[in-house]
């Protein structure tokens, strides 16, 4: 499988007299309300904590709000740490933040994001912006707080099977887009890499995962890319089809992309979970992404909470509808 390297995320009843017959389709599953405004908050309070790069302090306030707000909701909640070497040989700490809801079941969904945020701005239209962070709205922020609105769902009224939320750290650490390594697969994602190795669970396993990525611009577009493709058709298959009953057709569209670098690739290729990636596909850039991707323009101006709402509550209806 070929994958383009641009960098992270890129183009790679009864029958008795006076008893009613109920069948399966009479009766409507509950799903929690998804509230567009709680998940704009979440994304924005993630931004207030200034660039999520690993090692700074961004990154340990952020990650204990984080934990604290799936405490809060009732999750049973680890913060994985370790150090992990970036693409120039710098060790840096990671910080991934596992939510569990219902542990003591096998049955098991993975839900995910990234919520750290890129250390350069390689793709700013000004060049004198490249090596500054990024304060990560989207890319980063976005998927996170859907999984948060997520959890404040799934503390009120619990799925049939089990459900795992883990954020993972260091995923937008690759090299920048002008040096000669930047597209290597191994210098990003490397939060999930390592979780994939080194599971919370000893043999732990989920029947299927999805990744959001990338899901808070305004009129985005999803896309069925390749990786997802290849490695959980029938997940992409189900997700899209939840997306569409939902009246959100316009956003999961059923055009087929090229493969990306992103987290759950190495979910699937490493630890051998089913993983598919909600991610936003935008033909009319260059990068196949937003055009503020990778730049200054990644801020709370460039989210919109209709997004985030078409995400969360597909992703509710999928995990609700699962027996």
């Amino acid at each position: 499988m070929a994958l383009s390297v641009i960098g992270c995320k890129t183009k790679i009843g009864g029958k008795g007299a006076g008893k009613q017959d109920i069948t399966a389709e009479s009766v409507k599953i509950q799903i929690p309300q998804f509230s567009a405004d709680s998940a704009y908050a979440f994304v924005e309070k993630q931004v207030s904590f200034g660039p999520r790069v690993p090692g700074s302090q961004a990154q340990m306030d952020c990650s204990a709000w984080l934990a604290g707000k799936f405490r809060s909701y009732g999750a049973s909640v680890t913060i994985q740490e370790a150090s992990v070497k970036v693409f120039d040989g710098k060790s840096l700490p990671m910080k991934n933040i596992i939510a569990r809801y219902q542990p003591e079941k096998s049955n098991r969904i993975l839900l995910m994001a990234h919520w750290d945020s890129r250390p350069f701005a390689d793709q700013d239209p000004d060049p004198a912006k490249h090596n500054s962070p990024i304060s990560g709205a989207n890319d980063g922020a976005s998927g996170s707080a859907v999984l948060l609105e997520i959890a404040r769902g799934l503390q009120t009224l619990p799925t049939t099977l089990g459900i795992d939320l883990i954020l993972f750290d260091v995923e937008d650490y690759g090299a920048p887009s002008d040096r000669d390594n930047g597209g290597k697969p191994e210098y990003w994602c490397l939060g999930s890499q390592y979780w994939a190795k080194n599971p919370h669970i000893q043999g732990y396993f989920a029947r299927f995962g999805i990744l959001l990525d990338m899901v808070g611009a305004p009129n985005a577009e999803f896309s069925m890319e390749e990786v997802s493709r290849n490695y959980a058709q029938s997940v992409l298959d189900k997700v899209w089809q939840a997306g569409n009953n939902l009246g959100y057709g316009k956003y999961f569209i059923y055009s087929k992309t090229n493969p990306l670098i992103d987290d759950h690739l190495f979910i699937n290729q490493i630890i051998g979970i089913p993983s598919i990636d909600i991610i936003q596909y935008d033909v009319t850039t260059e990068s196949s992404f937003g055009s503020f991707w990778h730049t200054q323009a990644d801020n709370m101006s460039n989210i919109s909470r209709e997004t985030l709402a078409v995400a969360g509550k597909t992703v509710l209806r999928v995990i609700y509808d699962e027996k």
